[in-house]
């Protein structure tokens, strides 16, 4: 743990929060249809020509039940609409509307005025260099064994 006694993983959990709750908050206060922090995170993901509820669950690492919900809540608000599948007679798509689009575009301009607010507020230099660095490859998350001494909590010591 470092001197901040917060870890890495948790700190980048407290900067996503503030990135989502200025961008619901600036959504809100331009009339957007309310959106929960689950949907605007699905929403992000959506591919161009459609995905299906499953993948979005697994992009966004969420059930495929809470996906369904979300999804079902954005359809309700006129911001996603479902398309049958050409590759599958079973599936169905998940599309932006032109509601949906427009939305999209907004919240991403809402996402690039924040990014231009941390700025003022932390440096530039911070700000890409936090970019440079989450954007690097980062390969497949390791497996590391046991630090000398440390064992699986539960497992038998000889001795």
């Amino acid at each position: 743990m470092h001197v901040t006694g917060r870890s890495l993983p948790q700190l980048l959990t407290e900067a996503r929060r503030w990135f989502e709750d200025a961008l619901l908050a600036s959504l809100e206060e331009a009339e957007v249809a309310p959106v929960s922090p689950t949907q605007v995170q699905l929403f992000s993901v959506l591919d161009m020509e459609g995905t299906t509820v499953s993948e979005l669950a697994r992009r966004t690492g969420v059930t495929r039940q809470t996906a369904h919900q979300a999804v079902h809540g954005l359809v309700a608000a006129g911001l996603l609409e479902q398309t049958p599948d050409p590759s599958s007679g079973r599936q169905r798509l998940i599309r932006r509307t032109v509601l949906g689009e427009r939305a999209h575009r907004q919240a991403g301009v809402i996402l690039e005025r924040l990014e231009d607010e941390l700025a003022e507020r932390i440096g530039r230099a911070a700000v890409e260099a936090l970019r440079s660095a989450l954007g690097k490859p980062w390969g497949a998350p390791p497996v590391l064994p046991p630090s000398p001494g440390e064992g699986r909590p539960g497992a038998r010591t000889s001795g």
